[in-house]
């Protein structure tokens, strides 16, 4: 097992801010079989107590210092993010390595932040988004690492001791984990954090980009069904329609990044003009295309009412058949450019971002250049780039729907007359 953490350090001129991101490569993609939910469970209570101090103790070190503290569970990482003081580093950056090697998974903690795990679980359920979504993850990657929600499925939560979180929390840093530092960095804070956290002092993983990135489903595209259906008494419909597409880094990335941001970015993206503005079908429309080290969602969704529910699908249904038939105009691909450039600076506004967005990259075993490598590809870029990534990597979706059962029966006539109902290519 790897005892070392890579570190990034980011000074930036700040008014004594300092934001810690320590990301961990073991997320929900790496739960065991038939404990699904075990590492947002155990990323929830590496802060109920670690090293000297127990959960009571380590809330008054935190709040007494006017920091913030919170741990997060994602598909790839669990991420600890801590904000405070430069003056108060010495304070508190050794809890993140007690948090990493020494929690204390005290029974009782672990049965409070289970209960409120099931109680997300179960809101959840009467949300019509997350339904159609996780409808549609189970059809996109079936029982693989990315097939369920990072919360867990109930069922496995239920029967989550600490027993099992003890042999998680023992495996924490078999992928190695990275610690990016963003801010009024103290002097000397480099070799305080060696000393802490055993930190290595590579400038970049060794590993390339992808070498970590393993098969998101066990599953045969072409054995799987194509559509998805999650019925509830409800006057809304949800749409979902996508394909597990590429890992972050991927060549082809930077394309579908462009067609995400011509698709459904902001109140000028297709979606929004030919959903609401020209047929006033659909109430929220958009894409989601997260940064993943497998196979990503690449997911147009819509929320719709039964009555516009046919016309919906019928306009997400040609949006998606457009990508590989059309080729998007000169005017279009630009806006597209400028909206991507626009995220990325504004996903480096505050001292967090900028921490998490370094920590993130090296957790994909990325460059720390990689956002200035993808605005220098940009101006390469052509149309027929983005149609051609499209043929390639988006041909075969699945539809996910969320809504009442009569509504559900009329849309799924209407899909299997569709040319990717049986997964053939346009």
């Amino acid at each position: 097992m790897s005892s070392c953490c890579d570190l990034v350090l980011d000074p930036v001129t700040t008014t004594g801010v300092l934001s810690a991101k320590l990301w961990i490569r073991r997320g929900s993609s790496a739960d065991p079989r038939g404990q699904r939910g075990g590492h947002q469970l155990l990323g929830s209570v590496l802060s109920r107590g670690c090293g000297p101090v127990d959960h009571l103790q380590l809330a008054d070190l935190i709040e007494g210092c006017g920091a913030g503290l919170r741990c997060d569970t994602h598909e790839d990482g669990i991420l600890i993010s801590l904000k405070c003081r430069d003056i108060d580093a010495d304070r508190l950056l050794p809890a993140l390595g007690w948090m990493l090697r020494q929690p204390h998974l005290d029974e009782a903690q672990i049965e409070l932040e289970k209960d409120l795990s099931l109680q997300a679980l179960q809101r959840q359920k009467e949300d019509p988004f997350h339904r159609a979504f996780d409808g549609w993850r189970q059809l996109a990657y079936g029982r693989g690492p990315y097939g369920h929600d990072p919360l867990g499925i109930g069922v496995d939560l239920e029967q989550l001791q600490k027993a099992e979180l003890s042999c998680l929390a023992a495996d924490l840093e078999s992928r190695g984990s990275v610690l990016a530092l963003s801010g009024t960095i103290p002097e000397g804070a480099k070799e305080r954090l060696e000393e802490w956290l055993g930190t290595t002092k590579t400038r970049f993983s060794c590993q390339e980009p992808g070498a970590t990135i393993q098969e998101s489903s066990e599953l045969d595209p072409g054995k799987r069904s194509s559509l998805g259906l999650q019925a509830l008494a409800t006057e809304q419909v949800v749409l979902m329609l996508g394909q597990a597409a590429l890992p972050h880094g991927h060549s082809d990335d930077l394309a579908l990044r462009l067609l995400q941001a011509h698709l459904g970015s902001g109140m000028s993206s297709l979606l929004f003009r030919r959903l609401r503005e020209e047929h006033g079908v659909a109430y929220d429309v958009g894409v989601h295309h997260p940064a993943r080290a497998g196979a990503a969602p690449f997911v147009m969704h819509a929320s719709t009412g039964v009555d516009r529910a046919k016309l919906s699908l019928e306009l997400l249904i040609s949006s998606w058949s457009e990508l590989m038939e059309l080729t998007i105009s000169e005017l279009d691909l630009n806006l597209a450019k400028a909206k991507f450039r626009g995220q990325l600076a504004h996903g480096s506004q505050t001292t967090g971002q900028r921490a998490e967005r370094r920590a993130q990259l090296r957790g994909l075993h990325l460059p720390d250049d990689h956002d200035q490598s993808c605005l220098n590809q940009l101006e390469q870029l052509r149309g027929t780039d983005l149609r051609e990534a499209a043929r390639r990597h988006l041909q075969s979706p699945q539809l996910s729907l969320c809504g009442p059962e009569g509504t559900l029966a009329s849309l799924e006539k209407q899909w299997s007359l569709s040319d990717f109902a049986a997964g053939a290519k346009p």
